[in-house]
């Protein structure tokens, strides 16, 4: 560890892949060919979601929110790793990390929150059909979104202002791609207990909990589908909440894996492709899965390419 004169240092060096250089230019071309990706495939998601009648829906209504976050996700970590990874300076400033942190954590933690309250509403529309309007009518889905980002906000500020009162020693390295609060806390010198505990129980409440309640929908869901009696309808059932399930499982496995043990106990290498997992897989593959496997929105997808192409 590289040792200055200040508690906190005006730069941390991000080490990220160093004692594996031949990673780099693969990792650089793949963040270079993700990235636009995701932003076009979340974009191309909002802009059906908005376009097309069929699909002003409560359901949609809350997809448009969670692309937007996804494009806010792997925004606020992708640009500064390729920098990092296409340039022989591999830092960052305090500032810049403090920012990167802020966001960071504001998007995770709301995307959770939001894929809990997505659930919710597929448990509305399939066990409470007849009362679906009006429990999801627009003011309700307002402040449900709005709570969700409010409260991401609050984990995000309180959490990593929390973690940036650490005395840091000196230390300005960093074993890993990004800014994130477990490396940060792993990184810090002194007494950190009190910190590792915090986080692990504020993080209950944001992955254990969410998760629980997603669980429970779902269990509820999958009991009042299996009534059906349709098949069409069951296998439309399935088709919107499998999406949902795959979803949730790509944030949610990385996202435990990493916040729901003592920082001090994560392996050397595990911060790095967690982070690779849920701030870039995870934002690239969540357009594809809503489309391929949901008929409406292929079906608005089709007419958005016909429409800008008959124009032309």
């Amino acid at each position: 560890m590289t040792l200055i004169n200040k508690s906190h240092p005006e730069e941390f060096i991000l080490l990220g892949f160093a004692d594996r250089p031949w990673l780099e230019l693969p990792l650089f071309i793949i963040l270079l060919i993700t990235y636009p990706t995701a932003m076009m495939g979340n974009i191309a998601i909002i802009l059906v979601s908005k376009l097309d009648p069929r699909l002003h829906s409560p359901m949609y209504f809350f997809l448009t929110n969670l692309s937007f976050l996804d494009m806010c996700y792997t925004t606020s970590i992708v640009p500064q790793m390729l920098f990092n990874l296409g340039s022989a300076k591999k830092t960052i400033s305090y500032m810049g990390c403090a920012i990167q942190l802020y966001f960071f954590h504001t998007m995770g933690a709301t995307e959770c929150l939001l894929l809990a309250i997505m659930s919710f509403d597929r448990y509305v529309a399939i066990c409470k059909p007849l009362h679906y309007t009006l429990v999801m009518n627009q003011n309700i889905r307002i402040l449900l979104v709005s709570t969700v980002w409010l409260c991401g906000m609050t984990y995000a500020v309180s959490e990593a202002t929390v973690m940036l009162q650490l005395p840091l020693c000196g230390l300005n390295k960093l074993d890993h791609l990004v800014c994130e609060i477990p490396v940060l806390i792993k990184t810090a010198c002194g007494e950190k207990g009190a910190n590792e505990l915090t986080l692990s129980v504020v993080c209950i409440f944001m992955l254990a909990v969410p998760l629980c309640l997603i669980l429970a929908s779902y269990a509820c869901i999958g009991h009042a589908v299996f009534k059906i009696k349709s098949s069409e309808g069951r296998k439309k059932a399935f088709g919107t909440c499998s999406s949902h399930l795959i979803v949730v499982s790509l944030l949610y496995g990385p996202g435990i894996s990493m916040y729901l043990q003592p920082p001090s106990s994560i392996s050397k290498d595990q911060p790095k492709f967690m982070a690779l997992f849920y701030g870039v897989v995870t934002p690239t593959l969540n357009p594809f899965i809503y489309t391929l496997r949901n008929k409406d929105v292929k079906g608005a997808l089709g007419n958005l390419a016909r429409s800008i192409f008959t124009s032309k």
